[in-house]
């Protein structure tokens, strides 16, 4: 998980990863999202709200530990995080996976 926390935080900082819950919704709903990640202390509305979301619009996701999300962009308030690259999006699946 340290691998892809990692990544998490280069892309935040390469600039293509949004955070918060309703700018991932807005970003999701609008087709810029590759990937989705829900942090484990996420409300259970806004659980819903996302995987709602990512499913009819065939965007993956995945929740992470808790805490580990916010701590990893930077942004600890943070609970939604959506990947707005092809590339980072499939690396970051992929390092998820293997966990």
């Amino acid at each position: 998980m340290k691998g892809a926390m990692g990544m998490l935080g280069l892309c935040a900082r390469a600039g293509r990863l949004i955070s918060g819950e309703q700018m991932a919704l807005k970003a999701i709903r609008s087709g810029k999202v590759y990937l989705a990640l829900i942090d484990a202390g996420a409300s259970a509305n806004a659980k819903k709200a996302i995987i709602d979301a990512c499913t009819s619009h065939q965007v993956d996701w995945f929740e992470v530990s808790e805490g580990q999300l916010g701590g990893a962009i930077g942004k600890p308030e943070r609970m939604v995080a959506g990947i707005t690259d092809r590339g980072f999006a499939e690396q970051l699946k992929i390092r998820l996976e293997s966990n």
